[in-house]
């Protein structure tokens, strides 16, 4: 009888341990691990991701966010309708709905109130809601001679919140 009393209290003590764990495993589906670094990538190192290599990561940039677009590879995958975006920051054609070779640049220069909203509203509702931020394009942060940018304030740079981002 003894050995019987002490059967269930072990079994109901895991059950108590399991179902916070259990309970809590929705939440943490959805964030992204926590050992994944972010990276910092010039603009070769993002054109290595332009979805032409088998097996590799489809990475596209957005005012200077990078992005794993690989879940969506039939639209930015090799042959795919929008693989021009990939591997390379095309800020500019995102605002303007834009595949032309000379739009797929970071460069928001000269663009209307109306393509910095779509800007906005592409980058929010689509990249950032759907896939996992890897890193940052280089131009943000360090200067052209590649020494780090001591003045960098990401609130400061354009059509950019630091506190949508995370």
């Amino acid at each position: 009888a003894g050995s019987a009393a002490r059967g269930p209290l072990p079994f109901l003590l895991l059950l108590l341990l399991l179902l916070p764990a259990a309970s809590a495993e929705p939440e943490l589906r959805f964030r992204p691990p926590a050992e994944a670094p972010v990276r910092l990538f010039t603009e070769p190192e993002l054109a290595r991701y332009d979805g032409h290599q088998e097996g590799q990561p489809i990475y596209l940039a957005v005012k200077g966010v990078v992005f794993d677009v690989t879940s969506g590879k039939e639209f930015y995958g090799k042959g795919a309708p929008y693989n021009a975006l990939a591997g390379k920051d095309s800020t500019r054609g995102v605002a303007k709905m834009s595949l032309d070779p000379a739009d797929l640049t970071h460069d928001t220069t000269g663009l209307t109130e109306e393509e910095l909203k779509s800007l906005d509203d592409i980058f929010n509702n689509v990249y950032k809601a759907k896939y996992p931020i890897v890193g940052y394009t280089s131009w943000r942060i360090l200067n052209e001679d590649g020494s780090p940018n001591l003045d960098f304030k990401p609130e400061d740079q354009p059509h950019f919140s630091i506190k949508d981002e995370f």
